[in-house]
């Protein structure tokens, strides 16, 4: 059983592609996507833009960003016909879900070694919100307590 995960498809078209033909192509995409048991959760429309190199002969085309989520074998089945499709001049799939993945595990890593260490100092687990004020330099009427840099006053 495959697992599921987000997807990013990228796909560029020739420059006098019609909405209509857009559309149709995203129907395409989105019957395969179901196909397979996923979703299309975003489509935007990029619009015209400079290419970095010619393709095709075309130095501009239209650029269209989808957010799927699905197992990869619907990847697998979409990088084969958007390859087959002539419309398509070029196309990329980049998994997502694993930079989300490692951004919340290093979140959770920090936090469980701030609590690890707060409870080794004899401290509550979490920082009590005067201990929130006093780190962000307000006071208690909130007030700023910024004073002079290293506590010196110009005395001129």
């Amino acid at each position: 059983m495959s697992t599921v995960r987000q997807y990013e498809l990228v796909y560029i078209t020739p420059p006098e592609t019609t909405e209509d033909a857009l559309a149709d192509l995203h129907t395409q995409i989105a019957a395969v996507v179901e196909k397979f048991g996923g979703k299309v959760e975003r489509t935007e429309a990029w619009g015209r833009r400079r290419l970095a190199y010619e393709i095709n002969h075309q130095r501009e085309g239209v650029y269209v960003l989808e957010l799927l989520v699905g197992p990869g074998e619907m990847i697998a089945e979409l990088d084969r016909r958007l390859g087959n499709i002539d419309l398509v001049m070029r196309h990329l799939c980049v998994r997502v879900d694993e930079d989300l993945a490692i951004a919340e595990r290093s979140a959770a890593h920090r936090k469980a070694f701030s609590t690890r260490r707060r409870l080794k100092r004899g401290l509550p687990a979490e920082p009590t919100e005067a201990e929130r004020r006093r780190r962000s330099g307000e006071d208690e009427d909130g007030d700023s307590q910024a004073g002079p840099a290293f506590g010196v006053e110009n005395e001129r």
